[in-house]
């Protein structure tokens, strides 16, 4: 071999060996330890994970600092909760992250698809719920009565607030399910037959009795039983609708993956108990005192925590 054709090995030899090194800085400043918290290491990527999970969440960014101080309060948390044997598992994570997904209208893995594309890290996101549900169960648990809201409350709260008496009404409504069947994967032209027999069921129910017996008598008709919603669990829109609907009639037709449903409102019944305001005052109050609670306990776990910085 010539020593030309040696020099040349040479050279592309040094070039890889730096290529390599180029590749690994990177890696490893990202791998750098942070901080440590009872023994637990924060990584650099850690805390750039953290910073892009709360720009994307909150519409703000976050200041490196912001960032690893809430990777700190995490682990500060989990390790609070160890002495009352509270443990979150991964299943409880999953199904926290699966219920984000259903809420965006999205399975599992189509919403970490898409945060993915945000840039998010599905596994820091995993992280953050991890400790959220870990201390939401400890202050729970350890703050039972000072957190426990009663009528008298929620009264008092309402009272304070100016709210007139007819804000404190609610209703609990008997609802009957109606589906018409459209088999999947139906022409348009199918799926439109359908609804106009969906809006001629409509146009003819005048009462839940006959009604319903001309629902099931439809040949891909279904009824199903009926379910009980009071005003505070249901969604502000839905409920104007049965507020001003007439008893014995149907909502609107609407397209779902089985068919056409519409619902038939067959009872109201009013409940000051049930009234969306006293459910959303109760919230409040709650949350108000949550916030209080975990304030003032996590600034207690902050200082018996093993904190060091690299």
């Amino acid at each position: 071999m010539s020593v030309l054709k040696l020099s040349a090995f040479r050279i592309i030899g040094i070039l890889l060996i730096v290529a390599a090194g180029m590749v690994a800085r990177p890696q490893a400043a990202a791998a750098q330890v942070v901080a440590m918290v009872n023994g637990v290491p924060i990584t650099a990527l850690d805390i750039q994970r953290r910073m892009k999970l709360i720009q994307v969440s909150t519409h703000k960014s976050a200041t490196r600092k912001e960032a690893l101080q809430a990777l700190i309060d995490d682990q500060v948390k989990i390790a609070a909760a160890k002495p009352f044997q509270i443990t979150v598992g991964k299943s409880e994570v999953d199904n926290a992250f699966a219920s984000m997904a259903k809420r965006s209208g999205m399975t599992a893995e189509q919403f970490a698809q898409q945060i993915e594309k945000s840039g998010i890290s599905v596994e820091a996101l995993k992280a953050r719920l991890k400790a959220d549900l870990t201390w939401d169960q400890l202050v729970r648990g350890r703050f039972q009565s000072s957190l426990r809201v009663t009528d008298a409350d929620v009264a008092l709260a309402i009272k304070n607030d100016g709210k007139s008496g007819t804000d404190s009404v609610g209703y609990i409504y008997r609802i009957y399910p109606i589906m018409i069947v459209v088999p999947s994967g139906s022409s348009p032209a199918v799926m439109e037959s359908k609804r106009r027999e969906a809006e001629e069921l409509r146009a003819r129910f005048q009462d839940c009795k006959q009604g319903l017996a001309m629902a099931r008598a439809l040949r891909d008709g279904a009824v199903r039983a009926p379910v009980m919603r009071t005003s505070a669990a249901l969604p502000e829109k839905l409920r104007q609708i049965l507020d001003t609907m007439p008893l014995g009639h149907l909502t609107a037709p609407e397209v779902t993956a089985q068919g056409i449903e519409m619902f038939a409102l067959c009872s109201r019944t009013q409940s000051a108990e049930d009234a969306p305001i006293r459910s959303e005052t109760r919230e409040k109050i709650f949350n108000k005192r949550f916030a209080a609670e975990s304030k003032r306990y996590l600034e207690e776990a902050r200082k018996s925590a093993m904190i060091e910085y690299k």
